[in-house]
């Protein structure tokens, strides 16, 4: 199972990196870093990554490999981030990402309400002004028009 799954994040990883490379551009017109710089880097590291794992699973298989008991917690992440996916469009990048990342917070370290808060404010605080503010690399808007 380990294997099958390794192998659907590798081809879901070379599309992706397929995408990065072939759809959005290194630099941008005016010479600046383009939409498509972080994208390739993550990308290659996917896919690097997940080659990785696959040689290492092939080599030590696990025997009686037994189901996880998490896997309700991994469906709830992967709802959340789907939910960001919508939220994006509505509240734009900023807020959604907040919204999210304090939800799956609540989630996944459950008793901890101020650092969730504290984590789910500043990450995307951060984020903001790496991209906005010293990349000059504009944040996705909602269709409310929250601007920050």
């Amino acid at each position: 199972m380990r294997v099958a799954f390794l192998l659907a994040c590798l081809f879901a990883g070379l599309f992706y990196t397929y995408v990065a490379f072939a759809e959005l551009s290194f630099l941008s017109v005016s010479g600046r870093l383009g939409p498509g710089f972080f994208p390739r880097i993550i990308g290659v590291a996917l896919v690097g990554l997940c080659l990785f794992s696959l040689v290492s699973a092939w080599r030590r298989p696990v025997e009686g490999e037994a189901q996880s008991a998490h896997w309700p917690v991994g469906g709830m992440v992967m709802a959340l981030t789907g939910l960001l996916v919508i939220l994006l469009s509505v509240l734009g990048g900023v807020l959604a990402m907040v919204v999210c990342l304090l939800l799956s917070l609540s989630l996944l370290t459950r008793g901890h309400h101020i650092q969730n808060v504290a984590i789910a404010l500043v990450f995307p605080a951060a984020i903001y002004l790496l991209f906005d503010v010293l990349l000059n690399a504009s944040m996705p808007e909602g269709a409310l028009g929250i601007r920050f």
